[in-house]
């Protein structure tokens, strides 16, 4: 498997290393001795599909407080995407900066999302289907997210958006909600280790 960082830290693109023969190839989409020489540890509690019939479909921000944070590897395996990280970890020096990146079925790549980061991703073809790998089982009392639109983050989406579900569009601005934010997921969550 090819790691590739990201400008947030923890975040990767990675991509299969095929091996090819007159059948075709093959490759690991996940190996945990892999991600754990990069320093990556990644037990996986989840493993969820979506399936978005539009293209401009828009889906997040999401994340989880801690302790119930995720790590997220998401493939794209029939269509295209893109999928914006945002940092949200106070300590960071990256701290509420944003990278996008393009997923698709053609370009094989998976996104590594770290905890403490939020995502949200735009289908960029009709028919995109979404495999995702978690480190956390899904926590509702957890669960929070940042508007698609938000001036503060200044998210530049390709398309038009097409589909959005009301809890995505109706997440409160960060002018609203970066205190809170900010406090539980400063490191540790606030809890002691």
């Amino acid at each position: 498997m090819l790691f590739q960082p990201l400008l947030i830290a923890g975040a990767f693109l990675v991509g299969p290393e095929p091996i090819g023969d007159e059948r075709g190839w093959f490759a690991r989409g996940f190996c945990q001795r892999e991600f754990a020489e990069h320093g990556i540890d990644f037990p996986v509690r989840q493993a969820n599909r979506s399936f978005n019939a539009r293209a401009g479909t828009l889906r997040g921000f999401h994340a989880q407080y801690p302790p119930h944070g995720e790590q997220k590897l998401l493939r794209c395996v029939q269509g295209a995407l893109v999928d914006v990280v945002v940092d949200l970890r106070p300590e960071s020096p990256t701290f509420l900066q944003s990278v996008m990146v393009e997923l698709s079925a053609a370009n094989q790549q998976s996104l590594l999302i770290p905890e403490r980061c939020c995502h949200a991703l735009q289908t960029q073809s009709e028919a995109t289907e979404i495999l995702y790998l978690v480190s956390a089982f899904y926590a509702p009392e957890a669960e929070f997210g940042l508007r698609w639109n938000d001036p503060q983050l200044g998210i530049s989406w390709p398309l038009p958006v097409s589909e959005i579900s009301a809890k995505d569009a109706s997440w409160p601005l960060l002018s609203e909600s970066l205190p809170t934010i900010s406090a539980r997921m400063a490191q540790n969550g606030g809890q002691p280790q």
